[in-house]
């Protein structure tokens, strides 16, 4: 029997990769994106590149590994498989990211492709989520951006900047964190204004 066009990559057994990232004195911010399907919106870079992120996320379905090298003229950049992208195999399924000031913990995200099912956080994500120690899962797929919480964890959905979906604008993520709070919003590719529901 054919496997689905769009099944999602053989998870691994693996613990997501780690990353641990700095907070300085003034801050960090990091740009989200997703479902890029090797074709970002043209006006991407351009408005992604204004807000100066300290480091990009995206959240799967590359589709071109060019993707992830234009962003990372902008910013280093961490991603996530998506399931469209079972041939990068040097790209980890899930990644847990520690945001710190010195040695204090500020906030730690898992990073996956697919994370929720509707507005509701998938059982298996949630469990994941959980015995990382996360209090934030940032993923992709659904194109859907996305602000919530599930299961007593904060769910973040940056949209899409790839090809649109349906009537779904094209939008990306940023997330802002310093010593005392944490913000999320939607930046729309199309006019790199703040965009809301």
């Amino acid at each position: 029997m054919p496997a689905k066009k769009h099944a999602p990559p053989a998870r691994s057994s693996h613990a997501p990769a780690r990353h641990v990232v700095a907070v300085g004195e003034h801050g960090l911010r990091i740009v989200v994106v997703a479902d890029t399907h090797g074709r970002p919106h043209p006006e991407s870079h351009q408005h992604i590149a204004a807000l100066r992120p300290d480091r990009i996320l995206h959240a799967g379905d590359i589709g071109d590994l060019g993707v992830l090298t234009s962003l990372d003229t902008i910013a280093p950049v961490l991603a996530v498989r998506g399931n469209i992208d079972e041939r990068m195999n040097d790209t980890p399924d899930a990644l847990t990211l520690d945001l710190q000031h010195d040695a204090r913990l500020l906030l730690r995200v898992l990073l996956v492709h697919i994370g929720v099912a509707g507005p509701r956080l998938r059982r298996d994500v949630a469990a994941l989520a959980r015995a990382e120690d996360a209090s934030l899962v940032v993923c992709g797929h659904s194109h859907v951006p996305f602000i919530g919480r599930d299961k007593g964890l904060g769910i973040f959905n940056p949209g899409s900047i790839g090809p649109r979906r349906f009537q779904l604008p094209i939008v990306f993520g940023v997330i802002d964190i310093d010593r005392e709070r944490a913000s999320l919003r939607h930046v729309d590719c199309e006019t790199g204004q703040v965009w809301a529901p």
